[in-house]
């Protein structure tokens, strides 16, 4: 009889994931967490919601998402220590809530990487085509530069930024590890500059109001400020990904912990700062564009740091590509490996021990959003399913510690039980804030998922036939 709530050993995942080799420490998973989350959100994200949001409370919104995700991010660095697996919460929640759960959670993932990773590409598009070809007199015509739902045909520079990333994720951790860790000194050293040179050309009346009264709504005049804190998570997701690589590093109860870690705090300095600078030398009403930092040096006319900071733009969307387009391909590797998609999913390449059928069809689904849809319809889609994983895994604590067949000696979240509540809940509110598009966009993608288990997950899943 087949049981949507039968859980997954960890042993096992322990053993099919030894294919994968493991080269990752936590230097390079501060590497490629910092990655992941100083890219499109840093670049695009700061802009859009403070116009239509939060205005320069904006700096606020990240700080808050920030601080929940840095929470969550303890969490997810607890299960990393105590099951160094691939997967990410999917493994996670297979092993404490039963597989049917697990799936949920992986197939929600599903929807957050492939729209990310198609989100960072239109971002990286936009900087590349308004400020590289736009500089030497190219313009590309609609067609090519602009999906259908913006009167075009397909927005060819991000699909083919998607395959120069899966280029390099299929040719070994080793090599996108490398290109990693040289491109993340280089854009926070860009990023460090735009903040202390648009720091000289802050004018503080862009201040006044800080969180416009336009924004104010429920609960308690804060909606506009939550609303924007729960679309800016899309920012914070990189830290998932180290949790998916886990099963490629070389200590993984000790190091997973310092790159989640490191990552969200660093993250969170970043943002905040980046943001009060930005609102502070545009006033947050001309911030509705998709190069906003770009287009506040454009207005205070330093020409070589405006070029400076479109170089940081597209090392710095390049590198969260690389983080995303990794933890993505594993998560498809992953459920292919339990049997929940097709086995070919879950075969290693000998030559590179990498996922490369994942890695293929990660690249066509992604390629496909990135050619066709515009950036704001993807972001406003992909925090809901971040966010469903970040309650489960919350909450998911606590029956962790009660298994006996689970030892931990790595890392444990501190203040048990009070933390990992607060984090599961702090989730839940944002969650509910969420805009209702993303909501009734996530619920359509679960029952599809749902359908997908049931059809054919749990006649083929390695589990309900062992």
């Amino acid at each position: 009889m087949r049981d949507i709530f039968k859980k997954q050993s960890v042993a096992n995942f322990l053993e099919v994931d030894s294919r994968l080799t493991k080269s990752l420490t936590a230097k390079d998973l501060l590497a490629l967490g910092i990655g992941a989350i100083i890219g499109t959100g840093i670049f695009i994200l700061p802009g859009h919601e403070a116009a239509m949001h939060a205005g320069p409370a904006v700096a606020i919104a990240f700080l808050m998402s920030g601080i929940v995700a840095g929470t969550v991010g303890m969490a997810y660095a607890e299960f990393s220590s105590a099951m160094p697996v691939a997967g990410s919460a999917y493994s996670f929640g297979s092993v404490i809530y039963g597989e049917g759960i697990g799936w949920i959670l992986g197939w929600s993932l599903i929807l957050e990487y492939f729209l990310s990773v198609s989100a960072q590409s239109v971002g990286f598009a936009s900087y590349f085509n308004n400020n590289i070809l736009g500089a030497f007199g190219i313009h590309l015509p609609k067609y090519l530069s602009a999906g259908p739902m913006e009167g075009g045909g397909i927005n060819l520079t991000a699909v083919l930024i998607v395959l120069v990333i899966a280029y390099v994720i299929a040719h070994g951790t080793s090599l996108s590890k490398r290109v990693e860790n040289v491109a993340v000194i280089i854009k926070v050293s860009i990023i460090v500059l735009f903040i202390i040179v648009g720091a000289f050309y802050i004018n503080t009346k862009n201040y006044v109001p800080f969180y416009p009264q336009e924004f104010h709504s429920s609960p308690f005049g804060l909606g506009g400020l939550s609303t924007s804190a729960a679309t800016v998570f899309f920012a914070f997701i990189g830290f998932d990904a180290l949790a998916s690589n886990s099963a490629e590093t070389i200590n993984p109860k000790k190091d997973v912990a310092k790159g989640i870690l490191g990552t969200v705090f660093i993250a969170i300095i970043l943002y905040v700062a980046f943001s009060l600078v930005l609102t502070g030398v545009v006033n947050y009403k001309d911030l509705n564009v998709d190069d906003p930092a770009a287009y506040a040096l454009k207005v205070i006319h330093p020409n070589f740091w405006n070029k400076l900071i479109t170089l940081g733009a597209l090392v710095g969307i390049f590198t969260a590509l690389l983080t995303l387009f990794f933890g993505g391909s594993r998560l498809v590797y992953a459920l292919g490996r339990d049997g929940l998609l097709p086995k070919k999913m879950g075969e290693v390449d000998t030559k590179y021990s990498v996922p490369k059928n994942a890695i293929y069809m990660a690249t066509v689904v992604q390629a496909f959003f990135a050619g066709l849809v515009p950036l704001t319809e993807l972001t406003s889609l992909i925090n809901a399913g971040t966010l469903l994983a970040f309650i489960f895994i919350s909450f998911g604590i606590i029956p962790l510690r009660k298994r006996k067949d689970i030892p931990n000696d790595g890392y444990k979240m501190p203040l048990y039980p009070v933390l990992p509540v607060l984090a599961g809940l702090a989730s839940l509110y944002f969650l509910l804030m969420l805009p209702k598009l993303s909501k009734i966009t996530v619920i359509i993608w679960l029952v599809i998922g749902a359908i997908v288990y049931l059809v054919y997950g749990l006649k083929h899943s390695k589990l309900q036939n062992s």
